[in-house]
């Protein structure tokens, strides 16, 4: 298993289980195991940052729903999406309140849900879904909603996470206002600073899951 320590926004994740669970070590151990599902957000180096890869799946996302508001983005210098960096590292627990992230949270690992999930806490360079041939539609139901969709459609990338098309969805909220007044990556931040706590979870999801099967419909299957 791969080893990392303490990062900074790791406390972001922590709070909500020391504030929810009375006992201290229950609190550790659902902190311990959301970590292992969420490590690689942490995992930084010079060269590269842990959420990079998603960061990268955000940008086709875009770049396919609403090819305009990307190429503003690209004309920004901003196609590699880093304004988003901290959204997808700590799960919108800034961009949200804390009521309605813990909502997301629950919809999210519901909704991504698989059989294997515990295994691949344990192996996750050898976790796949790649064998979806193999499984049938009585295994299927065994998925999570939006695993499931990413299964039947051959989606099945680890990067292409709900959270990526939640991003997507506050993008496409703040649309005009990005389009007509974000002159710079600047105004950007300051746009969707503005959010913050200022969203509503349940309307993010619903517009998450419909861009999800927009892109499905126009992305080209790997």
């Amino acid at each position: 298993m791969k080893i990392i320590g303490y990062v900074q926004g790791m406390n972001d994740i922590c709070s909500p289980m020391v504030i929810l669970l009375e006992n201290e070590a229950d609190a550790f151990w659902c902190f311990e195991r959301a970590m292992r599902r969420l490590r690689e957000n942490f995992r930084c180096s010079t060269t590269s940052i842990g959420v990079q890869s998603q960061l990268g799946t955000l940008s086709q996302v875009i770049k396919t729903v609403d090819p305009q508001l990307h190429k503003h983005l690209e004309d920004l210098d901003g196609g590699e999406y880093l304004f988003a960096f901290r959204m997808l590292m700590v799960l919108f627990r800034r961009e949200f309140s804390f009521l309605d992230a813990l909502y997301l949270w629950e919809v999210m690992w519901a909704m991504e849900y698989n059989p294997n999930i515990f295994w691949s806490y344990e192996q996750p360079d050898g976790a796949s879904d790649s064998n979806y041939g193999q499984l049938n539609q009585k295994m299927l139901k065994q998925y999570g909603k939006f695993q499931r969709k990413n299964l039947e459609t051959g989606y099945a990338d680890k990067n292409n996470a709900l959270a990526v098309f939640l991003v997507a969805s506050v993008l496409e909220t703040k649309n005009k206002q990005i389009l007509k007044e974000a002159k710079g990556l600047d105004d950007v931040v300051s746009i969707l600073g503005d959010i913050t706590g200022n969203l509503d979870a349940k309307k993010a999801c619903q517009e998450a899951l419909k861009l999800q099967n927009k892109y499905l419909k126009k992305a080209k299957r790997p």
